[in-house]
């Protein structure tokens, strides 16, 4: 038989450098837990209160951030950088609209799949929908362990 594709990552595994479970939290079939409980918001209470009062600041910074780590490999060195952008202008409007958390489940989903976690759609959208600020607190914190597994190791 012959194989025409390389082998992917499987989980637990350090690919581009960073930890993606720098908890060591056990990893089963379908994944694992966040490394943060969504009511440990209050743990990083600046990004609560900013995910609080502009969640717009909040989900542009972790998207921004998520981006970089996925598509460059090492964290962002200007850690989510300026919140004036468009995706800051996008879901500033939806919210006026009562419908941001449909951008946050979005970028929800592909967190869960950069670092195994458990969980689905359905979850991330009444997660998004009902407690805004600890969803985007709790994906800040999962993004700053990978982030701090460098140890200052950047591209």
């Amino acid at each position: 038989m012959a194989y025409t594709q390389q082998p992917t990552a499987t989980p637990g595994m350090n690919v581009g450098g960073g930890n993606r479970n720098s908890k060591n939290l056990p990893v089963e079939g379908d994944g694992r837990e966040w490394s943060e409980s969504l009511f440990g918001c209050f743990e990083d209470i600046t990004t609560c209160l900013i995910a609080t009062c502009f969640p717009c600041i909040t989900y542009s910074n972790v998207k921004h951030r998520y981006e970089h780590l996925n598509n460059k490999g090492y964290p962002d060195p200007e850690h989510g950088g300026s919140f004036c952008n468009g995706d800051c202008m996008v879901h500033g409007c939806l919210t006026f609209c009562g419908c941001g958390w449909a951008m946050q489940m979005g970028t929800r989903g592909n967190i869960r799949g950069r670092y195994n976690i458990k969980g689905g759609a359905v979850g991330d959208c009444c997660i998004a929908l009902c407690c805004t600020p600890c969803e985007l607190t709790q994906e800040s914190r999962e993004l700053a362990l990978e982030e701090e597994s460098f140890n200052g190791k950047q591209g």
